[in-house]
């Protein structure tokens, strides 16, 4: 019954191990399964999922599984011909006295759970209200979300707790906004980024080494012989450069969150502004544009042992790319291409991240060059474009195609 779930949320990707499968199976047969569908979406959920990006996956996919077994009816082969022990014990323990009297008065438990294979065996469609078959919404005792007080709910197409608790949960998607299509926040930057680090031992030795510790002091026949090693720290170093004005003014907080997630994870950081295409000159300051960096001096002091992330929506006129004097702030005699080309050479791990939503780029001919220029290895800046980018940074054979 739960293999068709496991497969389903590995048909979409979800990364789903197989003994993370085993332990939900395992926590099934014991007390903590408990017997309702609200029970099985949290343990499910609880056992499958590893990161926060997945839960708005996780709800439309279990909603659609559940929505798939509620469709096919249940069939007596799987019921044993008497009310099994588990029902017998969930009954006792949470219906009221109230509800007790009532299930006596239908004539107790045996009867009811008989009368339930009776219609299994008569049934062969699923049913929505109603007073007689077991399905949804009505007034028979068997079923889910209906209104008997005397009814119990069991297996694939009556499984679940009345008044919707848990579908309520996984039908309202409160994660949606944590699917990896969505834009950033700081947060969730910072949490992509982290793929980006190289961690290396160096400096001094003050971090202790267990295993090599452990090792020496075997050899030593049991005297402690204590080894230590530098800390491992994040050496990777990233230089940035943002387009700022024209088109890119109405993604200012969007690059604003990408600026102070950058600045809290990589303590080897660098930043520089351009506006539209790379050229002779950029600048560090905003506000005193004019104070400029000659680009050669960039080349120069910042080697190829640097990952540069380009941000821009790379939307602007083809000729400012392609030709010279092409710019439209200033008289460049070199085109932009010739600029892009020597960053590329420079510096072999580079990507651009987009801010513009990825399906727009094929109706702009300068985001069409700018993407062919670098190998495909832009980026839409959404958490999972993000961190296909710090892939890419890591491996250049990474790229992206912009559906």
């Amino acid at each position: 019954m739960f293999l068709s779930f496991f497969l389903l949320l590995r048909q979409h990707a979800m990364p789903v191990t197989l003994p993370e499968y085993l332990t939900l199976l395992d926590a099934l047969r014991s007390d903590a399964g408990g017997v309702t569908v609200d029970d099985f979406y949290y343990l499910s959920k609880t056992t499958l999922v590893k990161h926060e990006q997945h839960l708005d996956l996780f709800d439309r996919l279990f909603g659609e599984w559940v929505s798939g077994q509620l469709a096919s009816p249940a069939t007596t082969e799987s019921l044993p011909v008497v009310p099994p022990n588990w029902l017998r014990d969930a009954m006792e323990l949470n219906l009221s006295d109230e509800e007790k009297d009532a299930l006596e008065a239908a004539g107790g438990l045996d009867a009811l759970y008989e009368r339930f294979r009776e219609l299994l065996n008569e049934q062969n469609e699923r049913h929505d209200g109603g007073n007689k078959w077991i399905g949804t919404g009505g007034t028979s005792p068997f079923g889910i979300k209906g209104y008997a007080p005397e009814g119990f709910k069991l297996d694939k197409s009556v499984a679940g707790e009345g008044n919707r608790r848990a579908i309520k949960v996984w039908e309202s998607r409160a994660y949606k906004n944590l699917d990896d299509g969505v834009e950033l926040n700081t947060r969730n930057m910072k949490m992509a980024m982290r793929r980006l680090r190289i961690l290396t031992r160096e400096g001094a030795a003050d971090e202790l080494d267990l295993d090599e510790t452990i090792a020496e002091t075997s050899r030593n026949g049991g005297y402690l012989d204590i080894k230590l090693h530098p800390t491992r720290q994040n050496r990777v170093k990233v230089l940035i450069l943002f387009d700022v004005g024209g088109s890119m003014d109405e993604h200012i907080d969007l690059c604003n969150q990408l600026f102070s997630a950058a600045r809290y994870q990589f303590k080897h950081l660098e930043f520089l502004y351009f506006h539209n295409c790379v050229y002779e000159t950029l600048w560090k300051d905003n506000s005193r544009r004019r104070e400029r960096l000659q680009t050669y001096e960039v080349l120069h002091k910042y080697n190829k042992d640097y990952k540069v992330i380009f941000v821009g929506d790379a939307a602007m006129s083809p000729y400012e790319i392609t030709q010279a004097r092409g710019s439209v702030e200033h008289y460049n005699e070199e085109a932009g291409m010739v600029w892009l080309d020597r960053f590329k050479k420079q510096y072999p791990h580079m990507v651009w991240l987009n801010p513009s939503p990825a399906a727009y780029w094929q109706y702009t001919h300068s985001t069409t060059i700018i993407r062919e220029w670098s190998g495909n290895r832009m980026f839409p800046l959404t958490l999972g474009g993000l961190g296909e980018a710090m892939k890419s940074l890591k491996n250049p054979k990474v790229t992206f195609e912009a559906k």
